[in-house]
């Protein structure tokens, strides 16, 4: 059965089961993944495919799904079951545009695990395109890369708590150690980087605008990455979040202040407001820079969640057989099939 629930008119969502049977074919196909039991210690969460309970102890984790990253998501998933303590506790929540073949991609995740408890939402592109602003790489722009600023309208009202994900990354810990970090008064955790330079996100128009650059003032801010976050959701509806993003994205298509895609407005409404999160849980930058992504060490200390965010994607050198050497960290997640196995 397909459940459809309107959000605002802007999305709608359906859950993992589905009665179609047709069958699509793809460039890319995966292999089916072991099912994860909980350990007998977790605690009982009631099977359903409806995810309306709101008393239930799970993990929400969300994530964009699209063709262009469906292999890193499929890896990221997988990571996530394979170290959790209680996987058949989490629950996933996957994005989608309305410009995507959904029911694909739907099926994909279905066929490769079929005892996750998931729902597939989809993200009106429209909504957001037209306060979309070109930025230093391409594939920053895409509207999805979006989602996460509407994911408190997209996600079913009871979700209070959520774990965003991006889908270049894997984790080697238990993803409900990150989803129970304490929030304090914050809408979001993160790991902070307080020795990146701040002033880089953000152009000599905004700093030399008194106006703008005050937006700081009594602030500590530091730079966060947006591909790993716990959200108060709560808190982001009650408190208009989405809205004051937009603002800074309509100020952005009027007089350009950043150069950065998603992050900077992000970084504007946040930082130096945000509950810090250990770095070992976003060992970031491994896609190397947004220019050249040349091959980058791990930062130094204990790692829970790798990260290969920036130009180039552990999955498109391992093919091109030019991987750096931590791209071996992220091969054992791989999913696809070999090629002389597809189906025909």
């Amino acid at each position: 059965m397909i459940i459809l629930i309107p959000l605002l008119l802007l999305f709608h969502s359906s859950s993992a089961a589905t009665t179609t049977t047709t069958t699509v074919s793809i460039s890319q196909q995966f292999k089916e993944a072991p099912q994860f039991y909980n350990s007998p210690k977790c605690p009982k969460i009631a099977q359903t495919r409806t995810l309306t309970s709101t008393n239930v102890p799970s993990v929400h984790v969300a994530m964009t799904l699209d063709s262009a990253y469906i292999r890193g998501s499929m890896a990221a998933i997988l990571s996530v079951l394979q170290h959790s303590t209680c996987p058949e506790n989490i629950i996933f929540h996957f994005v989608t545009s309305t410009s995507s073949n959904t029911p694909l991609l739907r099926t994909t995740i279905s066929n490769s695990f079929p005892y996750l408890n998931f729902r597939v939402y989809s993200f009106n592109d429209s909504h957001v395109s037209g306060l979309i602003s070109t930025s230093i790489r391409a594939a920053l722009d895409c509207p999805l890369n979006y989602a996460r600023s509407y994911l408190a309208n997209i996600l079913p009202a009871h979700v209070s708590k959520v774990v965003y994900l991006d889908s270049d990354l894997v984790l080697v810990d238990d993803i409900a150690k990150l989803a129970a970090t304490p929030l304090g008064d914050s809408i979001l955790a993160a790991p902070e980087y307080c020795n990146a330079n701040f002033t880089f996100y953000f152009t000599p128009t905004f700093w030399s605008n008194p106006s703008l650059s005050s937006t700081f003032k009594g602030r500590k801010p530091c730079y966060f990455n947006t591909g790993v976050m716990v959200m108060d959701l709560d808190r982001w509806r009650a408190g208009g979040y989405t809205k004051k993003i937009e603002e800074w994205m309509e100020l952005q298509k009027r007089m350009r202040i950043y150069e950065l895609g998603s992050l900077p407005p992000f970084l504007l409404v946040f930082a130096g407001k945000i509950a810090p999160v250990n770095h070992r849980w976003n060992q970031h930058g491994l896609g190397g820079d947004n220019f050249r992504g040349l091959c980058r060490d791990l930062h130094p200390g204990p790692v829970s969640l790798l990260h290969w965010s920036g130009k180039s994607k552990p999955w498109v050198r391992l093919d091109a057989e030019r991987p750096c050497p931590l791209d071996a960290l992220w091969a054992p997640y791989d999913l696809l099939k070999p090629l002389f196995s597809f189906d025909s």
